[in-house]
C-alpha cells in the first residue's frame, strides 16, 4: 500500500509542532499534530508517521509523554517510544488498559493509521509537571471517554485535543456523545486561557472564541434535534434533513462514522427513542 506524509516543523510561541498529512493508497486523510513544549511530548501520531516521527524524536528534547487520548492516531508510535527511548507515558486510567492489549479497532482505521502496538502508560492525576511548569490536566469526554485537556494556567496556553477539530461537525464516531461534549466545552470554557493547540486543526490565538462557536452549533443543534423529535420525526428522518449529504467517510467507515449519530447521542442524552 502506498503511503504518502507531508510534514511540516514550526515553532509558535515556545511550542515545537510537529504535523503531517497522510495520504494512503491515493486517499488524504487528516493532519495530525504532535506538540513539545518544556520537554513534555503531547500525543505520538499514528504509527503510519513512525518514520517522520522518530527523526523528529532523535532530535527533540524531552523527557515525559502524556497522550490527550487512546485513539491510534494520538498513541501510534508511543510503544516505540517506550522501547527506544524509556520515557514514561502517561494517560488518563480509564484508557491504560486497552493501550496494554493488542489494538482491536476496526480494519479501515488499521488501513489508514496503522497498527498500534501496545504499551504500558502509568495515570495522570489531576496535575502534570514538565521541567518548568505544572499543567492542569482536565477530563474531557465527548470524543473519548479517557480525553483530557491541558492547562499552564500561568501562560494560558491549552492542548485540547480532539475536543475542538472543527467548528461545526457534520459527522461523528458512534460512540461519541454530543451532549457530553457540549459539558466538556463548557467546562474549558470555565478555565483562564487564551492559545489553544488542537491535535488536527493546529494552532489558534483566540481558543476561547473557538471553542464558544463549536458549542453554539451544538446547542442549535440539539434545539433542532429535540424540536424535530416532538414534531414525530424519527433519527433517521432528522438526519436526511438536517445532513442531506453524507461524505465518504460514512461509507468507508461502514457507519462507524456518520451524522446519524450526532443525533442518536443527543436522543439518548435525554432518555428518547430514536425511532
Amino acid at each position: 500500500m502506498h503511503i504518502h506524509a507531508t510534514v511540516n516543523l514550526e515553532t509558535i510561541d515556545d511550542v515545537t509542532c510537529f504535523s503531517a498529512t497522510l495520504e494512503v493508497a491515493g486517499r488524504r486523510v487528516n493532519t495530525v499534530y504532535v506538540y513539545l513544549v518544556d520537554g513534555m511530548l503531547i500525543d505520538t501520531g499514528p504509527r503510519h508517521l513512525q518514520d517522520e516521527l522518530v527523526r523528529f524524536y532523535e532530535q527533540a528534547s524531552f523527557d515525559q509523554v502524556v497522550l490527550t487520548h487512546g485513539h491510534e492516531d494520538h498513541s501510534g508510535t508511543a510503544a516505540w517510544l517506550k522501547q527506544h527511548l524509556g520515557v514514561p507515558i502517561r494517560m488518563h486510567p480509564i484508557g491504560i488498559e486497552e493501550m496494554a492489549r493488542p489494538a482491536s479497532y476496526p480494519l479501515y482505521r488499521r488501513i489508514t493509521w496503522g497498527i498500534r502496538e501496545p504499551f504500558q502508560a502509568l495515570p495522570l492525576a489531576d496535575g502534570v509537571e514538565s521541567r518548568t511548569r505544572r499543567w492542569k490536566v482536565i477530563h474531557t469526554p465527548g470524543h473519548a471517554e479517557d480525553h483530557v485537556a491541558l492547562l499552564d494556567e500561568q501562560t494560558g496556553t491549552l492542548f485540547s485535543g480532539d475536543l475542538f477539530v472543527a467548528p461545526k461537525v457534520k459527522v461523528i464516531m458512534r460512540d461519541e456523545s454530543v451532549p457530553i461534549t457540549m459539558e466538556s466545552l463548557r467546562l474549558l470554557l470555565r478555565q483562564d486561557f487564551q492559545s489553544m493547540f488542537c491535535s488536527h486543526a493546529g494552532y489558534f490565538a483566540n481558543g476561547p472564541e473557538m471553542l464558544r462557536r463549536k458549542l453554539a452549533y451544538l446547542e442549535n443543534l440539539c434545539g433542532e434535534v429535540l424540536k424535530l423529535h416532538e414534531a414525530g420525526y424519527t433519527a433517521v428522518e432528522m438526519d436526511r434533513m438536517l445532513f442531506p449529504r453524507k461524505p465518504p467517510v460514512v461509507q468507508v467507515s461502514g457507519g462507524e462514522w456518520d451524522s446519524l449519530h450526532l443525533i442518536t447521542s443527543i436522543l439518548a442524552h435525554y432518555g428518547l427513542p430514536a425511532a
